[in-house]
């Protein structure tokens, strides 16, 4: 019975260990990438303000291309939103709806995952002439909630996103650079 009672003692602290150090650990999730591109600035809005044309060069329709998409909305408005649902693990199912836009610089949207799992985040493409390039970066920002804000700790974003992301920039580099 003793040895019940240390081994209680010992998952009670070490269960308690794991929740104090989740207060320290920060819930943000930021994740982005950026690619120059050797078209006008004016090029690359085209191919990034609405809806349909981030879903040109999404890296999510190779796994599923028959995936049910659905768009409401004016596109390339505030408030248009493209919805998706795939059975494919690596697409699911979810939203992204236009939040925000300053042409020619910045492409906000709101994004909610429903499959594999729930969850909500801010999308973004910034465009920004540099010299006689442009660079585009993709990115997106979320929060984790207390407790699996922990999980931050052990996850390599990079290697989870790298290969999508580098895709979805490649096809949108190569897009912009031989629009004639």
């Amino acid at each position: 019975m003793k040895i019940l009672k240390k081994i209680g003692i010992v998952l009670i602290a070490l269960i308690a260990i794991i929740l104090i150090a989740a207060i320290f650990v920060s819930k943000e999730v930021v994740y982005e990438k950026s690619i120059s591109i050797d078209a006008p600035i004016e090029t690359v809005w085209e191919n990034v303000n609405s809806l349909t044309d981030l879903d040109k060069w999404s890296p999510w329709n190779d796994y599923d291309p028959n995936m049910k998409k659905d768009f409401t909305g004016t596109d390339g408005a505030i408030g248009a939103k493209a919805s998706w649902d795939s059975d494919v693990k690596e697409v699911g199912k979810g939203s992204q709806t236009i939040a925000k836009i300053e042409a020619p610089n910045l492409f906000e949207t709101d994004l909610k995952f429903y499959e594999p799992y729930e969850s909500e985040a801010k999308g973004y493409i910034k465009v920004l002439k540099e010299n006689n390039t442009t660079k585009v970066t993709w990115g997106f920002q979320s929060e984790m909630p207390y407790p699996m804000n922990l999980m931050n700790l052990f996850t390599n974003m990079e290697e989870m996103m790298g290969k999508d992301w580098d895709k979805g920039l490649s096809t949108l580099k190569n897009i912009c650079e031989n629009k004639g």
